[in-house]
């Protein structure tokens, strides 16, 4: 074959090849992690698959944060063992007892004794009267413990650690990095509701978020009036309407103040947090449920970094109120 013969094959395969290239493609992972539901969406050149990597940050990221683990290092800190820290612990600790400073201990990682007497941890709810919180009070608060030259030391050996408020938004941003790490640009990562968003989309459009609707039972299917268009956000909601339990004709939240120690009752039914990562979100989204509407919209609306919607009872009607900070753009159902 001739040189002209050859090149020409070669522009005419090229030009075939740019007839059917249409751009990076679209990659979901779905999955079980940390007793909840994760979906990754990502785009990717070659479509390639990460399934398995992924599966093994999670599973390193369990038997460093994991409360359930009882060999995981959080247990073993938990059980006062001699234990280095490595750098997913570090990393969230430290978070932790900075949105534990800032909030004045409305997030506070050590407040599980207190969730788990009042009946939202492994054991049973026990008798809780003012004595019974008091004495567990004493072993409550973020400024009883302190990581000193990558160990945790604790001014009483009944202090636990507990990173659920926010671990999963965390977990989040370390799967996004992950991504990062190979080239990919534009990704959701969504654990539990908690989520980590970045890049635009191909097509030049934003991810879409639902806001959800507070359900009338815990079980009850969700809903949405209200959509947000992000990028480069995490975002995290909390709420009290799905973790509860009724006594003596009175509403428990799973919320605990661990300033009080008692759960949470005031009018504010969730808030959705979007800041620059899903670990604050996470921990800002626990800590405005224990602050309530009023003092948390004052938090937000003096920073530059978060934004809020928060849905809340109204006193004298049924039905729901609502609020978005001022940076927020809602996108109503209807206009989807």
């Amino acid at each position: 074959m001739r040189k002209v013969d050859v090149l020409l094959l070669v522009v005419f395969l090229l030009g075939a090849c740019s007839l059917f290239y249409r751009g990076p493609q679209m990659v979901i992972i779905r999955g079980v992690v940390f007793g909840t539901y994760y979906s990754i969406s990502y785009y990717e050149d070659d479509g390639l698959v990460y399934q398995e990597a992924i599966d093994s940050i999670f599973q390193d990221f369990n038997r460093s944060l994991s409360f359930y683990d009882q060999q995981s290092l959080l247990s073993r800190i938990n059980r006062n063992e001699e234990t280095r820290v490595d750098p997913y612990f570090e990393t969230v600790f430290n978070r932790a007892q900075e949105i534990s400073k800032e909030t004045g201990g409305a997030f506070d990682a050590t407040v599980f004794p207190l969730v788990n007497a009042w009946g939202f941890g492994f054991s049973e709810r026990a008798d809780m009267n003012k004595q019974k919180i008091d004495s567990l009070l004493a072993f409550v608060g973020y400024q009883k413990i302190a990581l000193e030259d990558g160990y945790i030391v604790k001014k009483d050996e009944r202090v636990q650690l507990d990173f659920n408020a926010i671990a999963k938004g965390y977990a989040a941003d370390v799967i996004g990095l992950f991504l990062e790490s190979k080239g990919v640009q534009t990704y959701l990562v969504e654990i539990g509701g908690d989520l980590m968003a970045r890049g635009l989309k191909p097509d030049g459009s934003k991810w879409r978020i639902g806001l959800e609707v507070p359900a009338a039972e815990y079980d009850a299917p969700q809903e949405w009036v209200y959509y947000v268009e992000i990028v480069d956000a995490g975002l995290a909601t909390s709420g009290d309407y799905r973790r509860y339990y009724e006594a003596d004709r009175k509403r428990y939240s799973h919320t605990i103040d661990p300033v009080t120690g008692y759960p949470v009752a005031h009018h504010l039914m969730s808030v959705s947090v979007f800041a620059c990562d899903g670990m604050s979100a996470d921990a800002y989204a626990t800590a405005f449920m224990v602050m309530g509407l009023e003092k948390s919209i004052d938090f937000v609306e003096a920073r530059d970094d978060l934004e809020a919607y928060f849905i809340f009872s109204l006193a004298d009607e049924d039905g729901y109120g609502y609020y978005s900070t001022s940076g927020l753009k809602l996108i109503s159902r209807e206009r989807r």
